[in-house]
């Protein structure tokens, strides 16, 4: 239930799906079809691994990365000429952007009693396997932690790596500073202070290049960098990766828990086969072994009460920030726009 505000709030949803998708749900699914998925959460081997693991369950997908701010908007310009069967990864802001184009179709996984319904569209035209919290880690050394992303421009100028707001962690914790500002009469509907905020926050950073990487560079001795910006599940596999134990911050407002959602377009002629291995990867073991692997935290109940000790750990010490999704997809898009066009370097 504290997760619930990361679903987005899906009250926009439609029943407009056409009878064709919903013809296909009868249809038995062939395998031998290849699979093509969009998805922003591909790096660190995670796009391999599942291909991998996906093919020994008779699968055969085909793993296409797209930057999570990306994602829906291709989609969207492609519903004439779809290439893509389903999408895994995006959050709710960028999956309702989706559904509410009447591209999505509904469907109830197998594994749907096993997940929070709050972190659902209400309507099941997506449905998570992951939730993400997104953090500011430290290097191992450092001898103190910023208390929040609000006072890192003015007292660790040039010290911290943020991602580009290209992609949905850095756009996400962008929105979790402005949302603390929500004022009718300010611009974009954010007061005065709050867009002095996110620019001291944005001017002071260093943005991190394609390429680079927030870890490596906190924890290179020579490098002025010692915070950066990192999503859950990179931060622990970073952790093991490098033998490790990074500072984490944890603001008292909360952090944002961001989910990784799956859903089948309707523009896709292997519905069927969609829903096939939707049901597939959400389920408890494979669940389990994917978290273990990378360091994520499944949406699913059961897979949660096999987490590592060092996951565990992890997430005890966060809390999630109580964020109004709804406004945030609203304006998200605007914020960005003005953010990249006047603040970022």
């Amino acid at each position: 239930t504290t997760l619930a505000a990361c679903s987005g709030g899906a009250n926009n949803s439609s029943n407009a799906t056409t009878t064709a998708p919903q013809a296909q749900s009868e249809e038995k699914a062939d395998k031998s079809q290849e699979l093509v998925i969009y998805s922003n959460s591909v790096s660190n081997g995670r796009g391999d691994w599942l291909t991998a693991k996906a093919k020994e369950a008779g699968f055969n997908i085909k793993m296409v990365d797209i930057p999570g701010a990306q994602l829906a908007d291709r989609v969207i310009a492609e519903k004439n000429n779809a290439v893509a069967d389903m999408v895994f990864g995006i959050g709710a802001v960028d999956s309702n952007k989706i559904r509410d184009q009447k591209l999505l179709v509904q469907y109830k996984p197998k594994w749907l009693d096993k997940i929070d319904q709050s972190l659902s569209d209400k309507d099941n035209y997506y449905n998570p396997v992951i939730v993400q919290p997104l953090v500011l880690i430290g290097a191992p050394d450092v001898t103190e932690m910023p208390k929040d992303w609000t006072e890192l421009g003015s007292k660790y100028k040039g010290k911290y790596s943020i991602s580009g707001l290209s992609g949905g962690t850095g756009r996400a914790i962008l929105a979790s500073i402005l949302v603390r500002y929500l004022d009718d009469k300010g611009e974009l509907g954010v007061s005065e202070k709050g867009w002095q905020a996110a620019k001291e926050y944005l001017e002071n950073a260093y943005t991190l290049q394609k390429g680079e990487s927030s870890i490596v560079k906190m924890l290179d001795k020579d490098d002025p960098i010692q915070y950066g910006m990192m999503w859950g599940s990179g931060a622990l596999v970073g952790q093991k990766e490098h033998n490790v134990v990074f500072k984490v911050m944890s603001p008292e407002i909360g952090v944002p828990f961001v989910t990784e959602q799956t859903m089948i377009l309707n523009t896709s002629k292997k519905q069927a086969l969609a829903k096939e291995f939707i049901d597939w990867f959400g389920q408890t073991d494979i669940q389990t072994e994917y978290s273990q692997k990378f360091g994520s935290i499944p949406a699913n109940k059961d897979a949660v009460k096999e987490l590592p000790e060092a996951t565990k750990k992890f997430v005890d010490q966060l809390k999630p920030q109580d964020i109004n999704w709804e406004v945030v997809g609203k304006y998200l898009d605007q914020w960005v726009e003005k953010a990249e066009l006047e603040y970022v370097k």
